[in-house]
């Protein structure tokens, strides 16, 4: 099999040749910066490019050499700048960011501005994420005054920064799967849990969820309006050169739902169904979804809305447990993820113990195909580039 054969067939629930592998394919399975810089080095590779294609999370792009490396069978179509520039990571190694994101000093922290002069994100001082801290419909109270907020529904998940068109994106998805056998992974940038939260600020729009459903409704209507438009140019863009589109929406905690399951299906679901639906009807590219913490009560509403796998299966989130998540919906949904936890074990175990980890969870995960490998998330900046080639030195191994 080649990689694209081989995710395929994890995908239709079918035993491939060998555990299939994504590092890096989603916005949500890489690695941040100067821990990629870090592992570039351990591995004895020039200097790369170090492109943060996710200034937020600070994640790169994974580059040739290092797919080819760790035999990586997936390939990101992510929404990239028309042109980047060099930036300095706050460990002083070098790496290249978006050339339409310009942040600068302020009183100790990075601040990023948008047209109006008004701050949207900030990497505090000492620390390692831009955050959200722009939220435009705070101060909305009904629905009836949505209509004066159309810009910020249209650019919703859709950062200025990332210019590149539709039309460009196709391009380089034809090229990505007519000249690799990758698969290719479309980061399709849709939200709406997580949207009405960045639209309204997360306690508002937890509120309105439960105090103002009028207003909750109305926003979900508009981002699925949205999202349709978006989809309908997209996917005619992309055509039938992707395999996986992946959609995102954050639904647990550590400890547990987010929501009950009550309101998660009088309030949510019922949006995921139709954005989900029109998705599946625009393409032929399985629907993968990214959704950190404890989602174990929703999966079956999430198989029924017609995900295909899911992302990142946080096995150290309650209720996530490898062995009781394959055997109760193994069968119906693939698991992409939960190849080795990244909160305890990769950043502080041993390499002989993230071997053992990995084993465990391909015992768990593997059986009868419906499984991707890749870690828990993201690969954060307290990780040693030792415990990342122990990781996939251990699925050599098996």
């Amino acid at each position: 099999m080649n990689s694209r054969e081989r995710v395929i067939a994890a995908l239709r629930h079918e035993v491939p040749d060998r555990i299939p592998r994504d590092f890096g394919g989603t916005e949500s399975s890489g690695i941040t910066g100067m821990t990629y810089n870090r592992l570039r080095g351990h591995l004895g590779f020039s200097e790369g490019l170090t492109e943060i294609f996710d200034v937020y999370q600070q994640v790169v792009k994974i580059e040739d050499d290092i797919r080819v490396h760790f035999s990586i069978d997936t390939i990101p179509l992510h929404f990239e700048p028309l042109k980047w520039k060099p930036f300095t990571l706050p460990d002083g190694s070098p790496c290249h960011i978006p050339d339409k994101w310009n942040p600068v000093e302020e009183n100790g922290d990075l601040v990023v501005r948008n047209e109006e002069g008004i701050v949207y994100a900030r990497l505090p001082q000492g620390g390692f994420y831009f955050e959200p801290v722009y939220f435009p419909l705070a101060d909305v109270t009904s629905p009836e005054e949505l209509d004066a907020y159309t810009s910020s529904f249209e650019s919703c998940d859709l950062p200025s920064f990332a210019d590149e068109t539709f039309e460009a994106m196709g391009a380089r998805a034809k090229k990505m799967h007519e000249e690799t056998d990758y698969a290719v992974v479309a980061n399709f940038m849709v939200h709406l849990l997580a949207a009405g939260q960045l639209l309204r600020g997360f306690d508002n729009f937890f509120c309105d969820l439960m105090v103002n459903k009028p207003l909750a409704h109305g926003i979900l209507e508009r981002l699925v309006d949205v999202y349709f438009k978006r989809a309908d140019e997209y996917f005619s863009c992309v055509g039938d050169h992707i395999d996986v589109v992946l959609v995102n929406d954050d639904l647990g905690t550590q400890t547990g739902p987010m929501m009950s399951l009550d309101c998660y299906r009088e309030m949510i679901l019922p949006y995921q169904k139709k954005l989900f639906s029109y998705i599946k009807e625009k393409t032929g590219a399985f629907l993968l979804l990214h959704s950190c913490g404890s989602v174990y009560q929703y999966i079956p509403d999430l198989i029924e809305a017609g995900v295909d796998a899911l992302n990142p299966v946080q096995i150290s989130a309650a209720d996530m447990d490898s062995a009781k998540l394959k055997q109760e919906f193994g069968s119906d949904i693939t698991f992409w993820g939960g190849g080795c936890d990244t909160q305890e074990m990769l950043n502080r175990g041993t390499p002989e113990q993230v071997k053992e980890e990995v084993k465990k969870r391909v015992r768990d995960f593997s059986p009868g195909g419906g499984f991707v490998f890749t870690q828990v998330h993201n690969i954060q900046p307290d990780v040693t580039p030792e415990n990342i080639a122990a990781m996939f030195e251990a699925l050599d191994e098996i």
